[in-house]
């Protein structure tokens, strides 16, 4: 069966449920999936459950599809992601992302927990993404192109939205937090990197790492979808940080700032 005709299969499982035409998606990184709890009007599928969808095998994603209100705006929100580091085909991992633009999605928010490189970063900051470099490997595109879909060549000139940007930021200014602007690197994984890994990252110009979101923000600019992108810096990355890296840092940090980050994903999305 063709990736398009098991979307559809997907698609045609939702709708024999109650459930809000969402106007915007919305994926949740590591440690961030409170967000989803503060959602009204809620209807809630578990991926297990979804014709095509995987399991979620990662602590910190809960591995649930819900369906919600944020004041004015119909949200649909992938609380928790699939990682090319847990086995699972590139097609598979941005599935998900297809489902939600087939929906009707204009707008996608990419959220995930990130290694800070850039030395005026902290854990706890919360960085805008404006671009990315993708050293994972492969590309979600890779194999026959369905023109149902996409372009065989999309451009990725400007694949995180210069005005949703616009938007973030200057929400971010009203809340009085200082977000940072930057570039994310997306390594395989599962791994930590190295520190000289992370040296030559930061030559290339990259100012956060992270092992996820650049699949799933090529295949929504694929399918003709505006992208943010929001990254939490929940450590420093190797060579930086004196300590040695863990997975439970990251969920603690993101735990930490969980509060500044729904306050900023609750007023930007009626903006959206």
């Amino acid at each position: 069966m063709k990736i398009y005709d098991q979307i559809n299969e997907s698609i045609s499982f939702i709708k024999k449920n109650d459930y809000l035409k969402p106007e915007i998606g919305i994926v949740l990184g590591s440690g961030l999936g409170e967000f989803a709890n503060t959602v009204s009007k809620k209807n809630i599928f578990n991926y297990s459950d979804i014709p095509h969808f995987k399991k979620v095998s990662i602590k910190g994603h809960a591995g649930k599809l819900v369906f919600g209100k944020i004041q004015n705006k119909t949200i649909v929100i992938l609380q928790g992601r699939y990682h090319f580091y847990e086995g699972h085909d590139i097609k598979d991992i941005v599935f998900p992302i297809r489902v939600l633009c087939g929906m009707g999605i204009e707008k996608i928010i990419l959220t995930n927990a990130a290694g800070g490189i850039n030395p005026k970063f902290k854990p706890g900051d919360l960085m805008v993404i404006h671009d990315h470099i993708n050293l994972m490997g492969i590309n979600p595109l890779k194999g026959e192109n369905d023109e149902r879909m996409g372009p065989r060549f999309p451009d990725m000139s400007n694949v995180y939205d210069k005005e949703l940007i616009e938007i973030i930021l200057g929400i971010g200014n009203s809340l009085g937090l200082k977000l940072k602007t930057g570039v994310y690197a997306a390594l395989m994984g599962p791994s930590y990197e190295t520190p000289s890994e992370i040296k030559m990252l930061s030559i290339l110009g990259a100012d956060v790492v992270g092992m996820s979101t650049v699949p799933e923000a090529i295949v929504a600019r694929h399918m003709g979808v505006k992208v943010a992108g929001i990254s939490c810096i929940t450590n420093l990355a190797a060579g930086i940080s004196k300590s040695p890296l863990n997975h439970k840092e990251v969920t603690e940090t993101a735990n930490r700032v969980k509060n500044n980050f729904i306050a900023l994903l609750e007023k930007v999305i009626p903006e959206f």
